[in-house]
């Protein structure tokens, strides 16, 4: 992870940064705030508009560290200034998406509805078209929230391997078993 610590951090124009004395790095953009709390092995500097991480010592302990933190801000620093989105598409028949707010209301074919409050840095979207797979998008800033939430929702109809049918990632592709085949008399 060493050598994608020591890529430098490119703040786009309008993102700033600020280092506290804990070592707590707060990344400020036109889309919102985040924070991070970065181990104190791994020191953060700005350098002529760039973010350069430096580790303690060579110990593979810091060495990973190095890597995580470097990859954490720099989501971070994407996440203030463009933005993630994740779009899963419910494949199967009578499988349907609503969105209200906050709150996701998914038929996928258990014997009742299933109702999810998603956390309020998530904005929300369901589209439902004829001849499509209904589709949920959702966009926020913080990128572990997003994949956390998306996750979650994917667990709840997991895409089986015979039919495909199930919660995707748009663009995923399912590997499918072939089956039974019919016996011979």
């Amino acid at each position: 992870m060493s050598r994608i610590g020591k890529l430098p951090i490119i703040l786009p124009a309008g993102v700033t940064l600020q280092v506290s004395d804990d070592n707590i790095v707060t990344v400020k953009g036109k889309l919102g705030q985040l924070s991070q709390k970065v181990d104190s092995c791994v020191s953060v500097k700005t350098i002529d508009g760039q973010i350069q991480l430096e580790r303690a010592s060579d110990e593979i302990d810091h060495k990973a560290k190095h890597g995580l933190y470097r990859a954490l801000i720099a989501n971070m620093v994407k996440g203030v200034s463009e933005g993630f989105s994740v779009t899963q598409e419910l494949v199967g028949v009578g499988y349907k998406v609503e969105a209200k707010g906050q709150i996701v209301e998914m038929t996928l074919g258990y014997s009742h509805n299933l109702v999810i409050e998603l956390p309020s840095e998530i904005q929300v979207e369901s589209k439902t078209e004829r001849g499509k797979n209904p589709s949920l998008t959702m966009t926020s800033i913080d990128k572990q929230l997003l994949g956390q939430v998306a996750a979650k929702i994917r667990s709840l109809r997991k895409p089986e391997p015979y039919k495909g049918k199930g919660i995707i990632f748009r663009g995923e592709v399912i590997r499918k078993k072939a089956g039974k085949s019919a016996a011979e008399k």
